[in-house]
């Protein structure tokens, strides 16, 4: 026979599982329109700039390929470099300028990682606070600027008061 005290164990075990799911259900997900949306922000920022030539990959929170645009003129090691840049920033949270940073401020061990791209130009994709994957951009006219046009698409996604 199954105790009171037990019984309300089992009770508030079940309580705890139920709130725990219905809190994963409001997960943010990057879908395609959306990777479209920040692929022509991150273009339209690179021509505003008279860049170069540019490589513009989006991948979702597990650093998988959503979308991909590759500009006129842009050299060909950059389409794997924006996307290394991307899953990096993905996978992490981050954005990658701060393992750049790290590397250069002399812990290069980080560069042993598997799959890790450390150059300027990763910035994740925030929904509602949460990252739904990231950007990566190579190939503008610098790092600088690889920067500044994967910021102009991730800014195409940000919620009104996320930071």
């Amino acid at each position: 026979m199954i105790s009171l005290k037990s019984l309300a164990v089992m009770l508030a075990l079940s309580m705890c599982v139920a709130t725990a799911y219905a809190e994963g259900t409001d997960k943010k997900a990057l879908t395609l329109d959306l990777a479209k949306k920040v692929i022509a922000a991150a273009e339209a920022d690179a021509r505003s700039k008279n860049a170069p030539g540019g490589t513009i990959a989006v991948v979702d929170d597990g650093g998988h390929l959503v979308a991909f645009a590759r500009l006129d003129n842009t050299f060909s090691a950059s389409a794997n470099i924006s996307i290394g840049k991307a899953r990096t920033s993905a996978m992490f949270k981050k954005p990658t300028k701060v393992f750049e940073d790290i590397v250069n401020k002399g812990r290069t061990t980080m560069v042993a990682l598997s799959d890790f791209t450390p150059l300027q130009g990763g910035v994740p994709l925030v929904v509602d606070g949460q990252v739904v994957g990231a950007i990566g951009v190579s190939g503008a006219a610098s790092a600088q600027q690889d920067e500044e046009i994967a910021v102009a698409g991730a800014e195409a996604v940000k919620s009104p008061g996320t930071k």
